[in-house]
């Protein structure tokens, strides 16, 4: 068994894993969308093996990226399309390109929330603020916090997704603990990928992520310095209500 507290050791499946689950796929189309109106240049923060740069970048517009784990942009790099992307193996909280701006910068699926920590996000902030050109537009998604589920302290260990992965059946565990002076969750992702002919291969992951509630993503947002800062509920721009899934920020 192999433990790692980042996503180095399971990039690999990264693709495959969330490739099977149905209802990702809508947070692309809404910031393609967004990259087209801003003309570009573009930058992702936590971009990851490219799922929502990459079809921005097909539509010829400059892009950049930047991601913690380079495990992950091997697996970017390996992608059609991806040369087209200047990509760097940074941390969100301090990553410095060197007086580049952009008119669009975005952390797309949750990234924002590996900032467990308000010292943490505050310089993430800054650091998009000083990345972003004239009239530029920061973007960011994180999931609307269910009360009843973040009452609950500790998740026992569950299956939430199987896949296929280089012909073999890959089962991902996850097991989730639940700190809520913090707002913080831990969670230890377990990867078993069954052999027919040996025995199953492990690989465990774990990190941490911060929740965050509506009223406070926008005080953040204005302290950081953004003035004109709008929450949708879902990626259809809808109106944040009861059941919205997500907050889906827009901020200049």
């Amino acid at each position: 068994m192999s433990t790692n507290s980042s996503y180095e050791k399971s990039a690999r499946y990264y693709d495959s894993a969330y490739a099977a689950i149905a209802t990702l796929g809508p947070d692309v189309k809404f910031y393609e969308g967004l990259a087209v109106r801003s003309g570009g240049p573009v930058l992702e923060l936590g971009c990851g093996t490219g799922r929502a740069l990459i079809p921005i970048a097909a539509r010829g517009i400059a892009c950049a990226g930047v991601d913690a784990s380079q495990a992950m942009l091997d697996e970017f790099r390996r992608k059609p399309g991806a040369a087209a992307v200047s990509l760097s193996c940074e941390r969100m909280e301090s990553f410095d390109l060197k007086g580049r701006r952009f008119q669009m910068v975005f952390a797309a699926f949750r990234g924002f929330q590996h900032l467990d920590a308000v010292e943490q996000q505050l310089a993430c902030l800054s650091r998009v603020r000083s990345h972003l050109g004239p009239g530029g537009v920061f973007a960011f998604d994180v999931f609307n916090p269910s009360l009843e589920r973040m009452a609950v302290d500790v998740e026992p260990e569950s299956v939430d997704v199987t896949f296929i992965y280089e012909g073999f059946s890959v089962q991902r565990f996850a097991t989730v603990t639940r700190d809520r002076a913090r707002q913080v969750i831990e969670v230890t992702m377990r990867y078993v990928e069954n052999h027919p002919s040996g025995p199953p291969q492990e690989t465990v992951v774990k990190f941490s992520m911060r929740w965050f509630w509506r009223y406070e993503l926008e005080h953040l947002m204005h302290r950081a310095g953004f003035t004109d800062v709008t929450i949708h509920g879902d990626f259809d721009q809808s109106p944040v209500g009861r059941h919205s899934p997500a907050f889906v920020v827009v901020a200049r």
